[in-house]
């Protein structure tokens, strides 16, 4: 058992950096009732400003401005498309407000633009508030980290509910005929509690739906690393009452200690590839946490990492494709993982998560990336969130000049929020693409281009194979060129144009 209780930490890191606001409103929005006797007139929206989306979001942080939250206060989102939206679902958190539990709802027709949409629930489900009743424990008053599906016509909606009492949590299923509800509880998937059965924390869900048409559940967190459990697909709840499935993932240990936090998984197939993808959230979700990736050929496992190892061993895997990072002329962006990974239905595939500014780590901002898959089929995420660039190639000649580059080391920290005070920042450095195909001027580091791959051999051995794409420098509010990929090594690369 890992001496670890995420549910006594500020539960899921809802914590306030401000004085609670009371909750004086209610889920809906206000407005007059005329009777019918009169038009209303409404204006129309102004033109979105994309530079009008900031780090730090204090001005309209209290809960009576809900509906201008867009894109802040999300934390542990779930993202889908459904018809025309997409539609994010997520924790029961804000920043500096006792945040409304319910779970969140936002919609986008764009991934930039976000209308708040209400809540899954207007109080705690009945049949998981119930359970940890039953054991003696009381449930937390929020919900976390909700996962999202359709099938057939039916929306399942599963939520996490968590409480004081270590390992004491439920991972139950609504559902609804429309993706902004009324939702509907229909019972809980999987239960965990304080007791002698080895088994990982019953939050953080994730479903997939294999091509012969099973539904497998993973879900964990600290404890007993990540689980598979095998779902009945008519009813969306454990194909056997009861079972609680078996271990797919674990992490690694330094000196006999546990090496921080696993949780937050993701699952996707990915048809072109054939391959199934596990996304996982390592290290301690304020700081250090970062996002790895395994992949394999069945929703049971083994998923493999880049060295081709079980990441059911107990060692940390790569590749790690995002991790907190800071470029130039920005406080950094620190915990972003617990990440959702859906595509457009055209093929094009996007990785959202939690981002928190470094100049007050407390807000929580959805970031949106674009994701691509190497040669060898590893997914690598954008260095830089989505802002409606379109996949045009960028020219060779282009790429000759001053860049940004990032490397994404990562420095071994045992333990959870006590010992990963820091975010341990990757830090960019300079990088010059040369026109006379050298880099950093040093005859010996050379690069080639096919696009969209960029190559660049360096005279130490190392290779990197990055992806070229247009982009937004979200740090000056400008456009530019941006590439991310993987080395030899398996450590991802990022990279933005000055």
């Amino acid at each position: 058992m890992r001496l670890f209780n995420k549910n006594n930490i500020c539960a899921k890191a809802v914590m306030f950096a401000a004085a609670l606001l009371p909750l004086a409103c209610s889920k809906s929005g206000g407005g007059t009732n005329n009777g019918g006797a009169d038009t209303v007139v409404v204006p129309p929206p102004a033109t979105f400003d994309i530079n009008s989306i900031n780090d730090t979001y204090a001005e309209v942080a209290p809960f009576a401005n809900y509906l201008q939250w867009g894109s802040y206060n999300v934390h542990d989102p779930s993202i889908k498309k459904f018809g025309d939206y997409y539609y994010c679902y997520s924790t029961d958190a804000g920043y500096g407000i006792d945040v409304r539990l319910g779970l969140q709802i936002r919609k986008s027709k764009d991934l930039v633009q976000w209308q708040f949409v209400g809540w899954v629930f207007n109080s705690l489900p009945t049949k998981g508030a119930d359970y940890i009743k039953q054991q003696s424990g009381t449930p937390n008053n929020s919900l976390w980290a909700p996962y999202v599906m359709k099938v057939g016509s039916e929306y399942r909606l599963y939520y996490s509910l968590s409480s004081a009492t270590a390992r004491l949590s439920v991972i139950g299923l609504a559902t609804a005929t429309n993706p902004e509800g009324p939702w509907t509880e229909k019972g809980t998937v999987v239960v965990s509690t304080n007791n002698a059965i080895r088994q990982t924390n019953a939050i953080d869900p994730t479903v997939i739906v294999t091509p012969a048409g099973e539904h497998w559940m993973y879900y964990g967190s600290a404890w007993d690393g990540i689980y598979v459990l095998k779902l009945d697909p008519a009813t969306g709840l454990a194909n056997s009452n009861g079972d609680i499935g078996v271990r797919v993932a674990n992490r690694g240990y330094t000196s006999g200690k546990y090496n921080g936090n696993i949780e937050g998984a993701e699952i996707i197939y990915n048809a072109d590839q054939k391959k199934y993808y596990l996304f996982i959230a390592y290290d301690w979700l304020e700081t250090k946490y970062n996002i790895r990736v395994g992949k394999g050929d069945s929703p049971q496992g083994p998923f493999y990492d880049f060295n081709g190892v079980d990441i059911n061993t107990d060692v940390d895997h790569a590749p790690m494709i995002v991790a907190p990072y800071q470029f130039s002329d920005h406080s950094g962006w620190q915990g972003v993982s617990h990440c959702t990974v859906f595509d457009d239905g055209a093929g094009n595939y996007y990785i959202g998560h939690q981002g928190r500014p470094a100049i007050n780590k407390y807000f929580m901002d959805l970031h949106v990336r674009k994701l691509f898959w190497t040669k060898d089929g590893w997914p690598v995420a954008s260095p830089e969130r989505y802002a409606w660039e379109d996949n045009s190639l960028v020219a060779k000649d282009s790429l000759a000049g001053n860049w940004e580059q990032i490397i994404l080391g990562y420095r071994v920290v045992p333990g959870y929020s006590a010992e990963q005070a820091s975010p341990d920042f990757q830090v960019s450095q300079g990088l010059t693409i040369g026109a006379n195909g050298t880099l950093n001027g040093d005859a010996a580091s050379t690069w080639t281009y096919t696009a969209p791959w960029l190559e660049m051999h360096w005279s130490n051995g190392y290779t990197d194979k990055v992806f070229v794409q247009k982009g937004r420098d979200w740090e000056h509010k400008k456009q530019t060129i941006i590439f991310s990929g993987l080395n030899n090594t398996g450590t991802a690369i990022w990279g933005k144009k000055k």
